[in-house]
């Protein structure tokens, strides 16, 4: 390295314009110097910042990775290779992590550092050193008043000053440009060593980082990564024939619906109507009173489904009924403000459905397959109740939903179906409760039974004498429902029962055209559960909280939910039944309540027990 230029300090004191002049060509390169160091800082705190991002991203990943399992995909399935896959993957990135974040260590230990001691400290201290060499004007004012000496009238006094004077300011001034050019021949050196040093420490950094990736990648991962990239590629490949299959399905789908686009009349040589269906489906509009006189028109999808016509929503999770078609008459008719309407009329004639196809062809369609499914309906014998809401449970394929004692259940089944089966929760042909039987018909005996003993009263009210304790509860909740159906079960083990039971209540309501629910008032509090009658404050029904196992909301109804109660019978056995209601409100928050006054009770006795 060539020899390194220096200011002579042994020319400070004398100060002659040379010597000035060579100072001004250093304070020139410091000026540069520190104007090409404050690039090269912020273009090094670029990288580490890079670093540290990336560090951060990487961990990032790997988190991600390794919560695959937890996550619910709609379409994704239980595949154990593409967990097992991104569970190695998310070792290999935790341990690329670990690599990056010793290299962003080893970055602001080796690379940073030093460059900011140099911008920070060296360079800040010649910015100081600057300031009080210009400040220096106190030498030239002392010389000046001692030339201005008198020669006749000489005063010692004055005299003394003045030498005084210019022996402070000069000294001053010398002391200053020493300790000035001492810290610009510093900075000559020092200007080497804060550019080689950060850009050693980053080379030796990047060189641990890859030796230490190197050790880690070992072959194993290697083989294992080329594994992956061949299996990318064959779902790729497969993806393409996938694909190019599907475009020629679409052209030749295209090609054969070209005449379906049109909403008139098809041709009817090239598409006959079809006189012998049992079964359609598809859209099409339903006449609904809206006064006396007036009436609009919806559009739903309808379908048949065990001998009953349904319609079903856009946007719906499950159909309505609409009629059943047992013994109903079908007939086209002439509507005033339509075409091409027919209606289902009720074996009664009580209930009239009007209807309008979309084109001729569907009407006649429609009005041939309700007439087919009405003349089946009529030679076929009636299903059972069993067989007629069998079609209606769902897959054992579907979705897995949460499973809790508190908890939101659909009208899927968990993975704990699989082995239990709907059957082993509800026995079929079980008997269904739709109504609350009167507390006044229930009790009237036991009153009677209470009237007899000696000194008891009896409550004309029908209400229980454990009222007090039951006031000075903490929790106390009220709730408007609507019951919707009792029935017992098998089992009290799965919170699955609930959803179950939903299904076979609504089917059962919805086959034999029960739509009448007695409303309550559902009192949650932490000793039990009360349905209320609204208007008389009478209490229909009693639930020790103690009894209560399970409680869960329907999965996409949320104002549907139910419980199920475990009470012992009288020689030992238990009866399971489970309840099911319809709210105003959200049914999660009437499960969370319950499960909020079952934590308060056993709170309180935990309590008990501890003070006991």
């Amino acid at each position: 390295m060539p020899g390194i230029e220096k200011l002579p300090l042994e020319e400070t004191l004398e100060d002659s314009p040379q010597t000035r002049s060579l100072l001004g060509v250093f304070e020139e390169d410091t000026a540069a110097i520190s104007n090409y160091c404050t690039q090269l800082y912020q273009a090094m705190q670029r990288i580490y910042d890079a670093q540290n991002e990336l560090s951060a991203a990487t961990h990032l990943t790997s988190r991600l990775l390794k919560e695959y399992d937890k996550q619910r995909f709609p379409l994704g399935g239980d595949d154990e290779v593409m967990s097992s896959t991104l569970q190695q993957f998310a070792k290999v990135i935790d341990e690329l992590s670990s690599c990056h974040a010793v290299l962003s260590t080893q970055l602001a230990d080796a690379m940073m550092f030093p460059i900011s001691q140099f911008k920070e400290r060296d360079l800040k201290a010649w910015k100081i050193t600057k300031t009080d060499f210009l400040l220096l004007a106190d030498h030239d004012t002392a010389i000046n008043r001692y030339s201005r000496l008198s020669k006749r009238r000489d005063n010692d006094k004055v005299r003394a000053e003045v030498v005084e004077d210019v022996y402070t300011s000069r000294k001053k001034q010398h002391q200053t440009m020493l300790h000035y050019f001492c810290a610009l021949n510093t900075l000559q050196y020092k200007k080497k060593t804060a550019l080689l040093e950060p850009l050693l420490g980053y080379m030796q950094a990047q060189i641990s980082f890859f030796k230490l990736g190197s050790e880690n990648l070992t072959q194993q991962w290697e083989d294992f990564l080329g594994t992956i990239g061949t299996s990318v590629q064959n779902v790729r490949r497969e993806m393409e024939e996938e694909v190019g299959q599907m475009q020629e399905n679409i052209q030749q789908m295209e090609r054969s619906c070209d005449p379906l686009y049109a909403p008139c009349d098809p041709d009817p040589a090239h598409s006959p109507v079809c006189r012998n269906l049992t079964r359609k489906q598809g859209y099409l509009y339903i006449r609904n009173k809206t006064g006396l006189v007036s009436s609009s028109w919806e559009r739903q999808y309808f379908f048949t489904q065990g001998g009953n016509l349904m319609q079903q929503g856009r946007g719906e999770v499950a159909g309505g009924l609409v009629t059943d078609l047992d013994n109903c008459s079908v007939m086209a008719v002439d509507s005033d403000d339509r075409r091409f309407c027919f209606q289902v009329t009720s074996f009664d004639g009580k209930k009239v459905v009007t209807l309008q196809a979309e084109s001729r062809k569907d009407c006649e369609e429609e009005l041939a397959a309700r007439v087919n499914q009405t003349a089946l309906e009529a030679v076929t014998p009636s299903p059972s109740f069993q067989q007629r809401h069998e079609s209606m449970r769902p897959s054992s394929k579907g979705r897995t939903g949460r499973t809790s004692s508190i908890s939101s259940v659909g009208s899927e089944p968990s993975p704990a179906l699989s082995v239990l089966s709907l059957d082993a929760l509800v026995a079929p042909d079980t008997p269904i409760q739709f109504d609350i039987i009167s507390p006044v018909t229930e009790e009237i005996s036991g009153q009677n039974k209470a009237a007899a003993q000696p000194g008891r009263r009896s409550n004309p009210f029908g209400e229980s004498g454990d009222n007090a304790a039951e006031d000075n509860s903490i929790l106390h909740q009220l709730f408007i429902v609507r019951f919707l159906g009792s029935m017992e079960v098998k089992t009290a083990e799965s919170a699955d029962v609930i959803s179950e039971t939903m299904r076979q209540i609504l089917a059962a309501r919805a086959i034999h055209n029960i739509f009448r629910m007695t409303e309550s008032h559902l009192l949650v509090t932490c000793d039990c559960l009360k349905l209320i009658d609204p208007q008389t404050q009478v209490t229909r029904l009693r639930f020790p909280l103690s009894s209560v196992v399970h409680c869960a909301s329907h999965q996409d109804n949320k104002r549907l939910f139910g419980f199920v109660l475990q009470a012992a019978g009288g020689r030992g056995d238990s009866r399971v039944v489970c309840y099911i209601f319809e709210s105003n409100n959200d049914g999660e928050k009437i499960c969370d309540s319950i499960g909020l006054a079952k934590q308060i009770a056993f709170h309180s006795e935990m309590v008990s027990l501890y003070q006991s």
